[in-house]
């Protein structure tokens, strides 16, 4: 059981220092470091504090958002329980204010709607999941899609 714990820990470090942290408060303070260690950290300290999803969400901490993005936070921030229930539908109003909010043009609508619903667990993991971090998803799946990538370009 040791042994499976300190695997999974070493593979989310790992995973931590390959990726790079972007933006936020972890990052500016490591800023122009190089290295495995200065990643890590910068990384550990987004992630405690959960700042790189305020600074995404809002544009700061040396985050670069568009606005749409920025309006489609704040309508999960009120709505996120009827967008989940739309988006594992594929259908419903709420999925349509987020199309609208995002400036999605109507021919794009259909694949938009069955993009978010095909990812739909990676977007909503759990119950648990925050306005911020399905934001978060949902940008990331997006950026994915040649057709819809536009929409949540910085």
């Amino acid at each position: 059981m040791k042994k499976l714990i300190a695997g999974v820990m070493l593979l989310g470090a790992s995973s931590m220092a390959f990726a790079q942290p972007g933006c936020g408060v972890g990052a500016m303070i490591w800023k122009g470091q190089s290295g495995i260690a200065p990643h890590v950290l910068a990384a550990t300290t987004n992630g405690t504090f959960g700042n790189q999803t305020f600074g995404m969400t809002t544009g700061t901490l040396g985050c670069q958002t568009n606005e749409a993005v920025q309006s489609m936070a704040l309508y999960m921030d009120s709505n996120i329980d009827k967008v989940a229930r739309d988006m594992s539908r594929g259908t419903g109003e709420n999925l349509d204010t987020l199309a609208v909010l995002l400036g999605v043009d109507a021919a794009d609508r259909d694949t938009f709607r069955q993009v978010l619903q095909d990812n739909f667990a990676s977007i909503f993991p759990s119950s648990d999941t925050t306005s911020g971090e399905a934001v978060d998803a949902i940008v990331a799946v997006l950026e994915k899609n040649e057709s819809l990538s536009k929409y949540v370009a910085a």
